[in-house]
């Protein structure tokens, strides 16, 4: 991926998995949201060193130029009540940042710590904060804000997750339109003519939640 790729992410994520994102970008009542997500359960404090984010991008004309690696939590808490996620907000710690392949050393890391992707040195620091949460099918769905870049839109996913022994293991995968974050670089959406320099605007993110008492 060179200067040419896309990621993610993500962060970040974060609370747990995935499956799409949308809405327009907005500030009001998110305070509010934070706050009412975390005021039911017990705590429960996500586990850095076992919780990672494994993001995944694409040029949009060669899937098989893949590009993969990791982005790691900062702190974070998911509440939980008589075995329910009942709300939760986490960081991710933009600088930590990885490439799959840590032998290499013509990797897109900084690339992708410039402002062309995630600015890392302006907005060190993604969030995400669950706003409510839903059941289908034997799958709980999570609804919450992920703010990238200074900006926010809020986020769906399915999330699959155990609580045992005061412990909480969560996994899912969620992809975002980076776009919607203004992360633009050779997005076929806002610049003509790149070919197969254009780099897909879906970032996919797999999300690994370990969380104890």
């Amino acid at each position: 991926m060179n200067n040419k790729l896309s990621i993610s992410y993500l962060f970040l994520i974060i609370a747990l998995f995935f499956f799409g994102c949308g809405g327009t970008s907005y500030e009001d009542n998110k305070n509010n949201a934070s706050a009412s997500a975390v005021s039911r359960g017990q705590k429960y404090s996500i586990d850095t060193t076992e919780s990672v984010i494994t993001w995944k991008g694409s040029m949009l004309f060669d899937i098989d130029e893949e590009h993969v690696g990791y982005v790691h939590l900062s702190k974070g808490e998911l509440m939980i009540e008589n075995g329910q996620l009942m709300g939760g907000t986490a960081e991710i710690d933009m600088h930590s940042i990885e490439y799959k392949d840590k032998a290499s050393k013509n990797t897109p890391v900084k690339h992708l710590k410039s402002p062309d992707y995630f600015d890392v040195e302006k907005f060190p620091i993604s969030t995400i904060a669950i706003t409510k949460i839903e059941s289908l099918r034997g799958h709980t769905i999570v609804k919450g804000d992920l703010t990238i870049k200074g900006v926010t839109h809020p986020v769906t996913f399915p999330a699959r997750m155990e609580v045992q022994d005061g412990i909480v293991k969560a996994n899912g995968k969620l992809i975002i339109d980076r776009t919607n974050w203004s992360i633009r670089y050779r997005s076929g959406k806002f610049y003509d003519n790149l070919a197969d320099q254009t780099v897909s605007d879906d970032i996919e993110l797999h999300i690994k939640i370990v969380a104890r008492k």
